[in-house]
């Protein structure tokens, strides 16, 4: 009886979606992209707490940023009964190579997947997607096309399962629905192929802190404050000269290292 009562207060805590979800989830899109600054702890929890909730009204898709050739792993993952069998599924994955330490293997991102799996067994209707193309571009073809190949990875996994809503977490600049200006060799993001008026893209306002990430070197780096540090919650609206639907404010950001170097830290 006690497990039981801890198990559901545990559910609701996690089910707490930042301010504004519920607003969002009524609309039921079809695809939800959330653009982060990889390597934090925020934006996967708060991801998270997003799936949970979004779980509790129907089937939903995880689509995450990881190479297309771990979906076996990642099933095995879910399927998973205990988190230590779910962890061991992902043995000798790209996912823990030591190497790899970009933020899309972060303490952080696994939480986050072992919060995706608990919910499959409390036998709500999720999946989990791995959407990064897993062969190499040639040398030859410009960034917009794994751009494109993104965006028809995320458009199958909304096919595959055309019960669900599929919520992808991905870096803010595959994110947008225009050309980035800053990149201009990127053509169009991945989300910009994505059917417009069913696709809400939320990008993750950078309001300080630090994350671990490669943005220059791999490790901590600092988060620049260009949203105001106050903000809390989702905010629709158009961001970015209306790359993104709007901006999913966390509050300053802590790092997460990879997962691989827990046992030295």
């Amino acid at each position: 009886m006690f497990g039981s009562l801890l198990a559901l207060a545990l559910a609701q805590t996690v089910c707490a979606a930042p301010p504004g979800v519920s607003d969002l989830l009524d609309r039921n899109p079809r695809i939800v992209v959330v653009g982060e600054t990889h390597g934090t702890a925020e934006t996967p929890a708060a991801f998270a707490r997003i799936v949970c909730e979004a779980a509790a009204r129907g089937p939903v898709t995880v689509a995450l940023e990881l190479p297309q050739p771990m979906q076996p792993q990642l099933d095995a993952f879910l399927a998973a009964d205990s988190e230590t069998e779910a962890r061991a599924a992902l043995d000798g994955t790209w996912f823990m190579n030591p190497r790899i330490d970009d933020g899309r293997t972060s303490r952080a991102m696994l939480d986050m997947m072992q919060v995706v799996r608990r919910l499959r067994v409390e036998r709500r209707d999720v999946a989990i997607v791995a959407f990064q193309p897993g062969s190499q571009r040639p040398r030859e073809f410009p960034q917009s096309y794994y751009e494109l190949d993104m965006g028809y990875l995320l458009s199958r996994a909304a096919i595959d399962r055309p019960q669900a809503r599929v919520f992808a977490l991905v870096g803010n600049i595959h994110a947008g629905k225009k050309e980035n200006a800053n990149f201009p060799g990127l053509g169009l993001p991945a989300a910009a192929h994505l059917p417009a008026d069913e696709t809400v893209t939320l990008y993750v306002a950078q309001q300080g802190g630090d994350a671990w990430n490669c943005t220059s070197d791999c490790g901590v780096h600092p988060v620049p404050a260009r949203y105001d540090a106050e903000a809390r919650g989702l905010v629709l609206g158009g961001y970015g000269d209306g790359a993104y639907d709007g901006v999913l404010a966390l509050g300053p950001s802590t790092a997460s290292p990879p997962v691989t170097r827990q046992a030295t830290d």
